[in-house]
């Protein structure tokens, strides 16, 4: 809220430089804010009373942007990478697979393996879990399991997470 959307009946008000003013009505406050020229905000309303600040409203917006974006700049999105097993892998074909989840997995990307049945295959989908064992074995140095194999419609589906 800023200006003559203030309606609080006393508010606690600090200057341009941060100084404490002292509690006072809102119509004072805001003759103090145009005196200065400048606008008054308030930056806490929930206090008793709320406090507001003599500021320039623009120069105030600009710097909370800013803030923001410096903020957003420095997280980091954990994407889901996904890995592709079919039940029949060969050992090396699974050690390249393996490889490319180790690289996701140091990168700090979760990773979702899926081994897919197609046909016949389906009939012996028990028998294959161990497909996902030993791909989860292989890579234990690294990587855990956030989420134990479970079976959806033709797939069985598995997310390892990066070892803390």
């Amino acid at each position: 809220m800023i200006n003559e959307q203030i309606r609080d009946k006393e508010v606690r008000l600090i200057g341009p430089d941060g100084e404490q003013l002292g509690i006072m009505s809102a119509r004072e406050a805001m003759a103090k804010a145009q005196e200065a020229e400048l606008d008054l905000v308030k930056i806490a309303p929930q206090a008793k009373p709320p406090v507001c600040k003599i500021i320039d409203y623009g120069k105030y917006r600009y710097e909370l942007a800013r803030k923001e974006k410096e903020a957003k700049k420095k997280q980091k999105t954990i994407d889901v990478k996904e890995v592709r097993l079919s039940p029949n892998i060969d050992t090396n074909d699974l050690n390249t697979k393996a490889g490319a989840a180790r690289k996701f997995l140091t990168k700090g990307d979760r990773v979702k393996v899926t081994l897919r049945f197609r046909g016949r295959e389906m009939a012996h989908m028990s028998s294959s879990k161990h497909v996902l064992d030993d791909f989860a074995e292989m890579l234990k140095d690294v990587a855990v399991v956030e989420k134990a194999a479970k079976v959806e419609g033709r797939s069985m589906t598995m997310f390892l997470a990066q070892k803390h």
